[in-house]
């Protein structure tokens, strides 16, 4: 089974000027998620999907592969992550003839993102035979739609689903069900989602979720200036003390 790592890296970011490619912890934001999808036994290859030159240049410094760059249309900060997953995959297939079977995204800004988190969730892909893998961490009690209120046109407060306060569960033993955060440390879906006729998505029908051992520690989404001061310190005192 052919399955490519993309990164996507745009090189418009407002909150955080050159994200992507400035320093973090010692080494181009990016590199990380190079460096750890670099060291899975499981992809067949690791591409960056880039508008910027620059990031470009500093992806293959790191072992990626930057074989196009992708479209000024397909890199607005309103550009949804299915249009351009879809490019690469075509671009793929057209110029070079390599079809591949899956694809693993891999966002850029969870620099934590380990080896083992793409291995263990390509086997999960393969071995259930889903559309798609989601990362996701187990929903703290607080975050779920059984404590979660909310206040309805008419200014009533109730439970999410418009739930009688009064009816909540005391304890969290008692929810009907789990609930599950996604968490960006990869998705890994199947080309054919992206041409769903409906609506192109990352999940397609059977969706299988790889739960993530220790999500306090390897949780980390960096989109804004206070973030990124916040994951500096973490990853620091996680992964380099």
């Amino acid at each position: 089974m052919k399955i490519v790592g993309i990164i996507l890296a745009r090189g418009g970011s407002k909150s955080i000027p050159s994200k992507n490619i400035k320093e973090f912890c010692g080494k181009p934001l990016i590199a990380w998620t190079i460096e750890s999808a670099k060291k899975s036994k499981l992809l067949d290859r690791v591409i960056v999907s880039t508008d910027d030159e620059r990031i470009a240049a500093v992806a293959r410094e790191y072992g990626a592969e930057t074989s196009f760059l992708r479209p000024k249309e397909l890199a607005t900060d309103s550009m949804g992550v299915e249009p351009v997953l879809k490019h690469a995959f075509e671009w793929l297939r057209d110029n070079e003839k390599y079809e591949a079977d899956a694809l693993a995204l891999l966002p850029a800004t969870t620099p934590t993102r380990q080896s083992f988190h793409i291995d263990e969730a390509i086997t999960i892909f393969k071995e259930r035979g889903a559309d798609s893998v989601v990362a996701v961490n187990e929903t703290p009690a607080n975050h779920t739609p059984y404590w979660t209120l909310v206040r309805g046109k008419e200014g009533k407060v109730t439970l999410w689903g418009g739930v009688p306060l009064k009816e909540i569960h005391v304890r969290r033993q008692e929810f009907p069900q789990q609930c599950y955060a996604r968490n960006d440390l990869i998705y890994v879906l199947k080309p054919k989602n992206l041409y769903d006729p409906e609506k192109p998505n990352l999940y397609g029908d059977k969706v299988e979720l790889y739960v993530v051992n220790e999500p306090a520690k390897y949780e980390m989404d960096i989109n804004t200036p206070d973030e990124w001061l916040v994951s500096e310190l973490k990853f620091k005192r996680l992964f380099l003390s």
